[in-house]
């Protein structure tokens, strides 16, 4: 697993969601949310003359779910935007925080249920875990790597967290 510095969490001032810019337009015209919903989903058939999907299937690996209403197939950050924030991303230009909102490259996006998504709000893996516990050291893994590529800072609480992994 890929190694992160410890650092001690960065102060929230000045964190606001918009200063990430996500669901930015994609190469194509669609917006990243679109391209994940595209990407991730089955049988996906999209509102003619648009990218926004009109029915299809979403697995929501968190919490073990096929999710087959549109609106309900929420995409989640799998840093969030909070802890990236927490992390170092106060630190960044507003193109940096836009790539990282907007990251199709690296498994920062990916489709959670709502229940999924709202339960793990802005935490980190200090204070939730999947469900599905099938998918903790995954989660770790992919967790960890979006870390290290991004250059972001963990806690000790965040490592001692994926001792099992």
């Amino acid at each position: 697993m890929r190694r992160c510095p410890v650092a001690v969490p960065h102060s929230m001032d000045g964190y606001a969601r918009d200063k990430f810019d996500i669901w930015a337009e994609q190469p194509g015209g669609c917006t990243t949310r679109q391209a994940v919903l595209a990407r991730d989903g089955q049988d996906v058939v999209d509102k003619p003359g648009s990218c926004q999907p009109s029915s299809g299937s979403w697995y929501s690996v968190y919490d073990d779910a096929t999710v087959t209403v549109v609106a309900q197939a929420t995409i989640d950050h799998m840093v969030p935007l909070a802890e990236a924030w927490r992390s170092g991303a106060d630190t960044w230009s507003a193109d940096q925080r836009m790539a990282f909102g907007n990251d199709l490259k690296d498994p920062q996006l990916l489709i959670a249920s709502e229940s999924s998504n709202s339960s793990k709000s802005d935490s980190g893996p200090a204070a939730w875990k999947p469900t599905n516990q099938a998918f903790w050291c995954t989660y770790a893994k992919d967790y960890t790597h979006v870390k290290s590529v991004w250059k972001l800072t963990s806690t000790d609480a965040e490592k001692s967290a994926w001792h099992r992994c």
